[in-house]
């Protein structure tokens, strides 16, 4: 499942690596891998008037297309990759109940070595579709809507001509909350303002951003080298929100973050910080440490360059998504 909640998402990747029995780094990617899918907006907030009978075309109204996008990678082959997106709501293992809809599906160029990148989008539109979804959750809701109605979009992945018995799936959690109480918002995405990067007692620079394709002056780092990578986060990201709670009043609570960190080689001293503050009210360290590969675990010749993809994941607690991508050069 792919969501605000599942920094873990990259564990679904892990398997046995050759030799002693031992596990593949959950936090390198090495075979076709789903990172997160993310909503634009993230979610909607409805005005309803509880003394009314509520009209199903006022509500539909109000609501507007919701673009759902993936970020996949596909390191292990060069092919293209089949998807479809579902709508549908959730069941207890993260496929679909009925009703559902496909929305979306097609062909990805790889990935990995398209230029420009290519993106792997599709559209939730605000029409009978989404409601027959909404009634449906609706009848099932012991709340009857109070805290917000949580339908999925689930993803089917995997090569043009592959097996599809050995699809991925993968899925996205969204929300329709009605405004109460009324100072209840929409959910932004989370942003970063940069990702500083600093070897031992140097000053941090920030990490150049953009995949290895379209970026001309990567971050260089020699063989098996520490690098701190601490997000920096612009002011008012974590945003102060209101939900309803069961006695008709409200709480006030203020987002946490958290961060995901996935590599192509080399490997993170954390793959998931941040998060809610300790239990004596101290805020989580947000930076993690990446280890360069060596040249032999790239196999590569003495002396050539190679490129390593880092691709960090910022996630809130309430299905907001975000994610950078960045290249290093490990040169010896």
């Amino acid at each position: 499942m792919v969501n605000h909640a599942l920094g873990t998402l990259a564990v679904l990747g892990a398997a046995l690596a050759p030799g002693c029995g031992s596990f593949q780094d959950p936090n390198v990617a090495v075979d076709l891998r789903v990172l997160a899918m993310r909503a634009e907006p993230a979610d909607q907030v409805l005005d309803v008037d509880l003394t009314q009978p509520v009209m199903p075309a006022a509500l539909l109204a109000q609501l507007v297309p919701t673009e759902i996008c993936a970020l996949v990678v596909d390191p292990g082959a060069e092919r293209r990759l089949a998807w479809s997106m579902t709508l549908c709501p959730l069941a207890s293992n993260d496929r679909c109940n009925n009703p559902q809809f496909e929305i979306g599906h097609g062909l990805l160029d790889d990935p990995d070595i398209t230029t420009p990148a290519p993106r792997l989008c599709a559209t939730v539109m605000p029409d009978g579709n989404l409601l027959a979804v909404l009634i449906d959750i609706l009848q099932d809701d012991t709340l009857r809507g109070l805290g917000g109605l949580d339908y999925g979009i689930v993803m089917r992945i995997g090569g043009e001509d592959g097996d599809r018995d050995l699809d991925l799936y993968a899925t996205k959690t969204l929300r329709v909350s009605p405004r109460i109480p009324a100072q209840r918002a929409r959910n932004h995405n989370p942003e970063l303002t940069r990702i500083d990067a600093s070897i031992g007692d140097a000053p941090p620079v920030a990490l150049p951003l953009g995949g290895c394709r379209e970026n001309s002056a990567p971050y260089t780092l020699p063989p098996d080298t520490k690098l701190r990578l601490t997000p920096v986060e612009p002011a008012g990201v974590r945003e102060v929100y209101v939900v309803p709670t069961l006695d008709g009043q409200s709480e006030t609570f203020t987002e946490s973050l958290t961060y995901q960190w996935i590599a192509s080689a080399g490997g993170y001293s954390r793959g998931s910080t941040g998060g809610p503050r300790d239990l004596s009210g101290n805020p989580k360290p947000l930076f993690s440490d990446y280890r360069s590969p060596s040249m032999d675990d790239l196999d590569k010749a003495p002396g050539q360059d190679s490129n390593v993809t880092l691709w960090i994941i910022q996630r809130d607690e309430r299905l907001g998504v975000q994610w950078y991508e960045s290249c290093i050069r490990v040169t010896p």
